[in-house]
């Protein structure tokens, strides 16, 4: 039988009751190991993370916790292909891949432990300056930032193992609060074994660090005021969790983010002859097949001026076409596997259902699988739609396939359209029909028209990425989540915030006025100024 993994909670290693659920290679079916959190007294998990782990944390100022990140980058740097081996085995993705998730993941922490070394030997940190309450200006407010006196509860998605952990636990822990992270059960594996790691090595103080592998029952349960959670996941596991106690009663903070229908939009000067027409294909094209499409900010529609769209469906065609699916084991593979069977047939379902409104222009699976059974593995080639009606289509704005799959979509260009006085104002008003999220870009050979456009589509996405042949090199990618900007997105995409900075702190603090003396806010003098985001 394969191993069981242990869950870390309390300060101690703990197995799971029971058989558990059995983690397997999507790509061979293998069996690799097992998990289980029944029997867990999550009530004692959860008192010793907030009393014990919380008040050691708490006592180590912000100077001195960013230390204890950049040791857990070094460890994690140092056992980085310990990290890419169970990726291949448990996620089915190529190295290159992988990197997105591990890299990514030790790039975010190590970016939080810069920051935090810049706040200083302090425990609390100035919000603003001081503001007088009195004519004689003889009492004041100073608003304060103090951490939450609770735990930090993640309920992360099956994507991202490694970045799905660190993007959250880094602010988190720089902010003093212990972090009890609840990994999706078929990729958990990965989660569990950075964590362990970590908690091995002594970095931290007790407890301050805990991983629940397997089901999530009673967790929520266990919330109070001061808590936090942090879900990604699904639109409708978010509205479930939202009615819960915990966040309706209690009053914890809740930050979600959910699905996505994010959007390129290809402006109506950047016809085929010009620098920034490839630029896009390449992205949609990489977008739909980094990690097999299976990434929350993934392109799912691209929005392309009528004209041009027979020369943007055939240029992604050929795009498409190179791209070998199978084994990540095999070096001439670029895209690997689903996470799971289960995954598999929900990508096929979506193919399906998006088939009953659109034109299927591109079906990769002709070609044969490399090293790879198809009556086994989880691997599906690309699929790309083409939706010649989008304004009456539902589908393209609704439904988000969780795989290698994006659809093409006409606009209207007319000069002078709109409130906005934009050419591309018909394909701001389609990607609205989202309803809200996390990321869109746009594509144009001019600098200027890129920034207005952004404006245009700011209210309604987390992110904008502006993308021409200025930034052709230094352009970070559509779907590249960076620590230094804003992660979420409002509406359907659930209307979070993760990292932009220092911003990030703000979910784990408690933001206070005191309101006093002069004097008596002198004491105040020594705290750091919290810097601009």
């Amino acid at each position: 039988m394969t191993e069981l993994l242990k869950n870390h909670v309390a300060g101690e290693w703990l197995a799971g009751a029971g058989e558990g659920v059995t983690l397997s290679d999507p790509v061979t079916g293998e069996a690799l190991v097992r998990v289980s959190s029944e029997g867990l007294d999550l009530a004692h998990a959860f008192r010793f993370a907030r009393d014990e782990a919380g008040a050691a944390l708490r006592a180590l100022t912000y100077g001195q916790r960013a230390a204890r990140l950049a040791e857990i980058v070094k460890l994690l740097q140092a056992k980085r292909d310990d990290y890419y081996a169970i990726a291949i085995a448990n996620s089915g993705t190529t190295r290159n891949d992988s990197a997105v998730d591990i890299d990514g993941g030790i790039f975010t922490l190590s970016y939080y432990a810069k920051l935090g070394a810049s706040l200083g030997d302090v425990h609390a940190l100035r919000d603003g300056n001081l503001s007088a309450l009195s004519k004689d200006q003889s009492f004041s407010a100073q608003h304060v930032l103090t951490p939450t006196r609770g735990v930090a509860l993640f309920i992360n998605a099956f994507n991202f193992p490694s970045w799905g952990l660190w993007e959250k636990a880094a602010p988190a822990l720089l902010s003093g609060v212990p972090v009890i992270v609840k990994p999706a059960t078929a990729t958990a594996w990965l989660t569990q074994r950075m964590v362990a790691d970590v908690v091995d090595a002594g970095i931290l103080p007790r407890g301050a660090l805990s991983v629940i592998c397997g089901g999530s029952a009673g967790l929520l349960d266990q919330i109070q005021a001061f808590d936090v959670v942090s879900f990604t996941g699904s639109a409708e596991t978010a509205a479930t969790l939202r009615a819960h106690p915990a966040f309706v009663a209690r009053g914890a903070r809740l930050n979600v983010e959910a699905d996505s229908l994010n959007s390129a939009i290809l402006c109506a000067d950047a016809a085929p002859d010009t620098p920034v027409f490839q630029l896009f294909i390449n992205e949609v094209a990489r977008e739909m097949t980094v990690k097999s499409g299976q990434k929350c900010t993934a392109i799912r529609r691209a929005f392309v001026p009528e004209n041009m769209l027979e020369a943007v469906v055939d240029a992604l065609k050929t795009k498409l076409a190179k791209v070998a699916v199978g084994n990540p084991r095999n070096d001439a593979v670029r895209m690997g596997s689903l996470v799971s069977r289960a995954q598999y047939e929900n990508v096929l379902a979506g193919i399906a259902a998006l088939r009953e409104e659109a034109m299927l222009a591109y079906d990769g699976s002709s070609a044969p699988l490399i090293d790879a059974d198809a009556t086994i593995a989880a691997c599906i080639a690309p699929h790309l739609f083409v939706v010649n009606d989008p304004d009456n289509a539902t589908l393209l704005h609704d439904l988000e396939v969780f795989g290698p799959v994006a659809s093409v979509a006409p606009y209207r260009v007319v000069q002078n359209a709109g409130e906005s006085g934009l050419p591309e104002a018909h394909a701001v008003a389609l990607a609205r029909r989202g309803q809200g999220s996390l990321v869109a870009s746009i594509y144009s050979n001019d600098d200027a028209h890129l920034g207005r456009l952004a404006l245009e589509l700011a209210d309604s996405h987390g992110r904008v990425h502006a993308v021409s042949p200025s930034v052709q090199q230094s352009q970070t990618g559509h779907g590249n989540v960076m620590p230094m900007s804003l992660h979420g997105g409002p509406g359907r995409a659930g209307g979070g915030e993760e990292l932009g900075g220092l911003r990030a702190l703000g979910f784990y603090h408690r933001r206070s006025a005191i309101q006093a003396s002069a004097t008596a806010l002198e004491a105040l003098a020594q705290i750091t100024h919290l810097p601009a985001a």
